[in-house]
């Protein structure tokens, strides 16, 4: 019941920020349940396929996702996920447990450099975003209007994209952090637009390495059934309040879960006791 109830959680959390579950579960899983790296990842990377599943399918309906910017930068993410997959066999665990706290304090301090920003401003459109039609509109409850946004940076956001793919085959996570600050950094598009979308493209980037995984029998049923329903219930329920809160709002309710974990990752892996 309590992996159930944290999975929920993870979800929640998972589908307000784009970001996956498996962000806060591997070091959750890992740290309290005492349940070993890789099977804790394998067990993320089905809880990530749950999140796109439950999340994305409102976000679509919603009109905030936009599919073409995802299937798009698709490319470049499973081509690294596939890439990393490899590699996670010959890294070590305690070597795994560094990267991961690095990335979440990444994660942290870019969310906190933009934390003020509601819509990006003085956006220049790349070429190829008229030719792609990747530009588009979807209605913002919170301001109460219909918001259109333009897509810069293609090429900065595409290098983004392999290197989340990359960490989702290595650390088997869905990589979401990466996502979305590709997508609200390089390419400018609308926090929310990058949230729901890195949720519609993480199942996909997961799957690609999932596969991997279960042929090293680090996937245990017995972990990730429970762990993938809750973050499914918690996933729905993630985008439902996501529609209702301002950007600025949803960046800042993550930095201090995310800091936390980055903490009790690093002195795990440097071979200190956790907080």
């Amino acid at each position: 019941m309590d992996l159930l109830l944290v999975s929920i959680l993870a979800g929640i959390f998972g589908a307000l920020l784009g970001l996956g579950g498996g962000i806060l579960l591997i070091p959750i899983l890992q740290l309290f349940f005492h349940i070993p790296l890789h099977t804790a990842m394998g067990a993320s990377l089905i809880s990530v396929i749950a999140t796109s599943s439950g999340a994305a399918v409102a976000y679509v309906r919603d009109h905030i996702s936009s599919i073409r910017v995802g299937m798009f930068l698709e490319i470049a993410t499973t081509t690294g996920a596939v890439t990393g997959a490899f590699i996670a066999a010959h890294v070590s665990t305690m070597l795994l447990d560094i990267i991961f706290g690095l990335v979440l304090l990444f994660s942290s301090y870019s969310m906190l450099q933009r934390h003020s920003a509601e819509l990006p401003e003085n956006v220049q459109e790349h070429p190829w975003a008229k030719k792609l039609r990747l530009n588009g509109s979807y209605y913002d409850a919170t301001l109460g209007r219909d918001v259109d946004y333009t897509v810069a940076g293609i090429p900065g956001g595409l290098g983004m994209m392999y290197v989340a793919g990359l960490l989702s085959g290595l650390l088997g996570i869905g990589s979401g952090t990466f996502k979305v600050l590709g997508m609200d950094i390089f390419m400018k598009l609308p926090f929310k637009v990058s949230s729901s979308t890195s949720n519609f493209m993480i199942g996909v980037t997961a799957a690609a390495s999932a596969g991997f995984y279960f042929s090293k029998g680090w996937i245990d049923p017995r972990i990730s059934g429970p762990v993938a329903i809750g973050v499914l219930i918690g996933a729905l329920l993630g985008a439902r309040l996501m529609v209702r809160l301002r950007s600025r709002t949803l960046r800042m309710v993550f930095i201090p879960v995310l800091v936390a974990a980055a903490l009790e990752m690093l002195l795990t892996g440097l071979g200190v006791h956790g907080l």
